[in-house]
This record gives structure tokens, sequence and C-alpha cells, in this order.
């Protein structure tokens, strides 16, 4: 027997692949996120290296990040080489100029987990609520030889 819904006041239709089943999320709210970055980073033995290649200590490698509590980090990895990585933030004046030199380091040198072709996820921070306003991410090789990471970063509001 074939089930069937109640398309309108009167009409009564069969599902079929042509007429699913009608079906309507209540309380859900989806959780808004935006990209912030999406870039391809040769992993070198440079340490201050950021995702976008950078090595001046000074440039964010993402900014205007004050409406985000969490960013997301999933990567790619293209070698297993030892990598490591750390996260460093600050916070911006209205103008949006950092309000002194220098970062907060909110992850310290931490080895990047997986192996070679192999998917990661990481959460900044990982534990509590960020809301800063800079973000610099540094990743550098420890071991082995240069390879290729691809980097695509969400922010949660």
């Amino acid at each position: 027997m074939p089930v069937r819904f109640l398309r309108n006041a009167s009409e009564l239709a069969d599902v079929s692949m042509e007429s699913p089943l009608p079906v309507q999320v209540a309380n859900a709210k989806p959780v808004p996120a935006d990209t912030l970055l999406v870039a391809t980073t040769s992993v070198t033995t440079d340490a201050n290296r950021d995702l976008l290649g950078s090595t001046s200590t000074e440039l964010p490698t993402l900014d205007g990040c004050g409406q985000y509590r969490k960013l997301v980090w999933f990567y790619f990895r293209a070698g297993a080489d030892s990598t490591t990585y750390r996260v460093l933030a600050r916070a911006t004046d209205p103008s949006g100029a950092p309000l002194s030199t220098g970062w907060q380091e909110i992850v310290p040198a931490t080895t990047l987990p997986g192996a070679a072709n192999s998917w990661g996820r990481i959460e900044i921070p990982a534990s509590s609520d960020g809301y800063y306003d800079q973000y610099r991410i540094e990743v550098w090789r420890t071991a082995g030889s240069n390879y290729i990471l691809t980097s695509k970063i969400v922010g949660v509001r």
C-alpha cells in the first residue's frame, strides 16, 4: 500500500520521487559560518611562515574576525613530514590597527596531526570562544621534505 499525504486541503498524493513527502524543520536555527580563507601553502623550514606564505611576523593571516566566536581550520596534507603549527591572535582598535605590536599565543607550537594525503580539522580556539580581531597561523616543517598544505578556514558566529 503506497504512502500518501495531504498535498493541499482536498488532494491526496502518493509519495514518489516526483512528489516527495514534504518536511518542515521546526525550531532549528542554522549556525552562521563564513569562509574566510582558502589557501595553498608550501610547508618549509621557515618557522614564521603563515598560511598565506608571509614571513612578516606583524602581518595577520586573517583580519576582521571579531564577529566570530570560533574558527574551524580544515586542511589537506600532501606530505607526512613532521610539521608544527601555532596560532597567534590580537585585538584591534576601531580603525583596524592592532592595539599594540606583537601577538598573544593562543595555541603554542603543536604538532600538526595527520599522515601524507590526509585531511584534518582544528578548532581555534579549541575550548573557549575567540572573538579576536586578527589571527596569524604559522606552519613549518621540522623534518623531512617540503610539501603542499591546502587549507580552508571558516568563521563560526
